[in-house]
């Protein structure tokens, strides 16, 4: 039997997370991996999986095509770098050039544009996984400093503002003070550096930007997450719930309440 739903799969649990989900419903996903970024565990799961280089999309619409494909999901990220060192193809090629930006948002977006053309809908990035949402409040770790509504009340909007500018999703602050912001370095170097400079107390958010495409951009925590934070001593790590998707949280809890690291739900607009 032909799979309807595909699965491009990148880096870490997230893909793994996708297929058992799938797999609990009864749907088998075919999966395109890439070299160098998706684990090798994802792709030996019995169901239809091509093996990719990054920039290679012709490949890839034409595997999802054969196979029956009329529906895909985006599940795990690419690495940062290899958004600057591509080696595309005619049809990857085709759609650089159209591009004014080249950053992940603006790339996703034109690999789904091209996938939509082919006659394949790009369905949401949570699909099958919408039990590992967040919810809200303590989700890990110890109950909450007083504080931390002012904390969340003076960064909230400041995080959103970087992430509306595409600039990051995640900021550390302390005291009314912002002790780092988001960059090309990702969220859990952002927790160590923003740490490193708040000391004891730091309390680290992280956000959706407004009208972020959900299809393919779902900001992601998990134990690594975690140790970050621990590693930086920051205290609290805010997510926006029902937006942001918390891998192998059975660990997530173990780690933050050995490292005392609170893990707290926010609701932002259109959260549940």
């Amino acid at each position: 039997m032909k799979a309807k739903i595909g699965l491009i799969a990148g880096r870490g649990e997230y893909p793994r997370l996708v297929l058992e989900g799938a797999k609990a419903q009864g749907v088998t996903l075919a999966v395109a991996a890439f070299q160098g970024e998706t684990e090798a565990r994802v792709a030996a799961r019995g169901q239809p999986t091509e093996w990719l280089r990054v920039g290679q999309l012709g490949k890839l619409i034409s595997f999802f095509t054969k196979a029956g494909v009329k529906e895909v999901i985006f599940a795990g990220q690419i690495t940062p770098r290899r958004l600057f060192d591509l080696r595309p193809d005619w049809k990857a090629l085709w759609i650089l050039a159209k591009l004014k930006e080249r950053n992940a948002a603006t790339l996703f977006g034109a690999v789904a544009g091209e996938l939509e053309k082919a006659g394949i809908k790009v369905l949401p990035a949570t699909s099958f996984v919408e039990e590992h949402l967040a919810g809200r409040g303590v989700l890990a770790g110890p109950n909450p400093p007083k504080n931390l509504p002012a904390e969340i009340s003076f960064g909230w909007p400041l995080a959103k503002g970087i992430a509306r500018l595409n600039i990051g999703q995640s900021l550390v602050v302390k005291q009314g003070t912002v002790m780092a912001v988001e960059g090309f370095d990702g969220t859990d170097d952002t927790l160590r550096r923003g740490g490193k400079l708040a000391g004891e107390g730091g309390v680290a958010i992280k956000v959706t930007s407004p009208g972020q495409d959900m299809r393919f951009d779902v900001p992601v925590i998990g134990p690594q997450t975690v140790r970050a934070a621990a590693e930086g001593k920051v205290s609290v790590l805010v997510v926006e719930s029902s937006r942001t998707l918390i891998l192998q949280m059975d660990e997530v809890k173990k780690l933050a309440a050995r490292h005392k690291v609170t893990v707290w739900g926010q609701a932002g607009k259109g959260a549940k």
